[in-house]
């Protein structure tokens, strides 16, 4: 797994790549409308999108003439996971900061009552 992650994000931390990404959130697009929306020319596009489906964060259908890309549900999950393992860590650290800090203040003479 944790190669897998790498690999995406390694592709996603290109900015045209996350822009793709972005983009692709909110549905399937084709490449004529990936290129219309980021303003970026077709064959830069197209490089982008081979790389992201080579790491697995995007997949492509064919409809007549056109490819239609959207996010691989799986990876995005796999990714989601893997952050959400960080988010988990740093909120018992958070936790336990609070609670040093709770503790510390009860050592702390009030100064208003001196």
């Amino acid at each position: 797994m944790v190669n897998s992650v790498q690999q995406r994000l390694t592709a996603i931390s290109e900015p045209n790549r996350f822009r793709i990404v972005e983009l692709l959130r909110d549905g399937p697009q084709s490449v004529g409308g990936i290129v219309d929306a980021l303003g970026l020319g077709q064959p830069q596009v197209s490089r982008h999108l081979r790389l992201l489906a080579e790491a697995g964060v995007v997949e492509v259908t064919k409809r007549a003439q056109q490819r239609i890309y959207r996010l691989h549900p799986e990876s995005m999950r796999e990714l989601s996971g893997w952050v959400q393992g960080f988010a988990v860590l740093w909120s018992k650290r958070m936790d336990r900061l609070g609670s040093f800090l709770e503790d510390d203040d009860d050592c702390v003479p009030d100064e208003a009552n001196q």
